[in-house]
């Protein structure tokens, strides 16, 4: 696999971003890894030869700061992967308002800043990826994750949004769409995953995805039937909705 010269993985700490910065590195890839586990990151960092950014991306200001960093480190980039985000599961009026704002903020706002602030000097030498790290939540709805559903959805409309608006200039744009992920995710979400389908896949797979993405744009839903349902919603959406309201479905 060819090396993508200069690459940013959020959430870098564990789970997809790990395993996606540890895929990039053995191809050559110089990978700045961003996350907030101080010890974590510097653990990757001598694995892969990568260099540690720290920040936590729920704080204001925050996507910003670490987009001159990542500029000053690298003078340009090659590929941004956006990865880092944050879960909770429960009904939505016991969501405590600190936390939805932190939702909103990693998932959501602080992927938008990085972009705006990492974008022009990829445009500047006509050449750039970006891939999106995004959910099945976020495109067919989940009870009981509304907001996370939310900003994933969120998520989806930017990508697409910047696909066209970059059209033939030289920056092509990734989504990957993972269902259940055995990661730590689901233990900080506040709420274990228990349905016995989808089954929960590995890091490594979805990271392979992220890579796959970055080299050939797209959309890569894992796995690969989770694009049933994202049809069946839209051809016939109150049917999907009657199922979905029937049998809880999760993320």
């Amino acid at each position: 696999m060819p090396g993508f010269g200069t690459a940013l993985v959020t959430g870098a700490s564990a789970g997809i971003g790990a395993a996606t910065a540890r895929i990039l590195a053995a191809g050559g890839t110089h990978v700045l890894l961003h996350g907030r586990d101080r010890d974590r990151l510097a653990a990757l960092a001598t694995e892969t030869g990568g260099t540690a950014l720290v920040a936590d991306l729920a704080e204001p200001g925050e996507a910003t700061r670490l987009a001159d960093r990542v500029l000053a480190l690298s003078g340009s980039l090659d590929l941004l992967v956006h990865n880092a985000g944050l879960g909770w599961a429960g009904p939505l009026p016991e969501l405590p308002a600190d936390r939805l704002t932190r939702l909103v903020a990693v998932n959501l706002t602080a992927p938008l800043e990085l972009t705006r602030a990492l974008l022009p000097s990829m445009l500047e030498r006509r050449h750039g990826r970006i891939v999106f790290v995004t959910s099945i939540a976020g495109r067919t709805g989940v009870a009981g994750e509304a907001v996370y559903a939310a900003t994933k959805s969120g998520l989806d409309a930017f990508a697409d949004s910047l696909r066209f608006e970059l059209d033939g200039t030289g920056v092509t744009v990734g989504v990957v769409v993972p269902g259940v992920v055995r990661t730590e995710f689901f233990e900080r979400r506040g709420r274990p995953y228990t349905r016995s389908s989808p089954r929960p896949i590995s890091a490594e797979r979805v990271a392979a995805a992220v890579v796959r993405a970055a080299g050939k744009p797209g959309d890569y839903y894992l796995p690969r039937w989770l694009r049933v349902p994202v049809a069946l919603r839209g051809v016939v959406p109150g049917a999907y909705r009657a199922l979905a309201t029937r049998f809880g479905a999760e993320s």
